[in-house]
């Protein structure tokens, strides 16, 4: 017999649960069980294991998917015993004790590094914190380039915060050393660093790796290749119990 299996899409930055929704609209339609659960961008370990607790709750095998930030959170949650398999799209994939400002560091510093605006804000212990977001008049040239203008225009408004200490808090695992592991590259990204999404990939010897002529959300530029992607994966990593 087939065990369950469950597709748990992780967002990154800059954008909330519902950016996945031409992927999860699509998944839906063919039947598939899906989850697609809020990372709060304040703690990346906090993330990583918000991630995993989810994930072992779940009843049956998971296809963990990471876009952006979120490709680092499951790179770390992603040693929960039920995940079969990871997908990295347009993202970064830190080894353990690293974190993404160092793979930031190793190439050249993308153009939303530029336009990037910080905001103080205190958080519940009465801590004062630095939350980043990206100047709204540029996100659909650095994030969303290719979407129709008004879908671009409502992400711009609407973004997801994510705390600077994130980028500098270090991985305590590397999932994708004892887990099957595919990528995305989004080769217009201008958020993510293309070579950083390979050098990740290629480290994590990543089973396929497929680029597309998209901008940092190629989840939404490129959803049915991507769930084309995810129907292979899940095809070639059925469990039978």
């Amino acid at each position: 017999m087939t065990r369950t299996r469950t597709v748990v899409l992780v967002h990154g930055a800059f954008v909330d649960a519902s950016g996945w929704w031409p992927i999860v609209l699509r998944l839906l339609d063919e039947g598939r069980t899906v989850l697609a659960p809020p990372v709060s961008g304040r703690s990346f370990l906090g993330d990583c294991d918000y991630i995993r607790s989810l994930v072992e709750r779940i009843d049956g095998d998971v296809l963990l998917v990471g876009h952006g930030y979120g490709a680092a959170v499951i790179s770390v949650a992603g040693d929960a015993t039920n995940v079969t398999g990871l997908l990295f799209i347009a993202g970064y994939v830190p080894d353990e004790g690293e974190c993404i400002a160092d793979l930031c560091d190793l190439f050249a510093p993308v153009e939303a590094s530029d336009h990037l605006v910080s905001a103080q804000f205190t958080d519940d212990v009465g801590a004062h914190r630095a939350e980043l977001t990206v100047e709204p008049d540029r996100f659909a040239r650095l994030l969303a380039e290719g979407l129709p203008a008004d879908e671009a225009g409502v992400l711009a408004v609407s973004q997801h915060p994510i705390v600077d200490t994130v980028f500098t808090e270090r991985a305590t695992g590397a999932a994708w050393r004892s887990t099957p592991s595919w990528g995305v590259v989004a080769t217009e990204d201008r958020t993510v660093s293309p070579q950083a999404q390979r050098f990740g990939y290629r480290r994590a010897r990543c089973r396929a790796v497929l680029s597309y002529e998209a901008p940092h959300l190629v989840t939404q530029t490129h959803a049915a290749e991507i769930v084309g992607l995810i129907d292979d994966i899940l095809a070639e990593t059925v469990i039978h119990g």
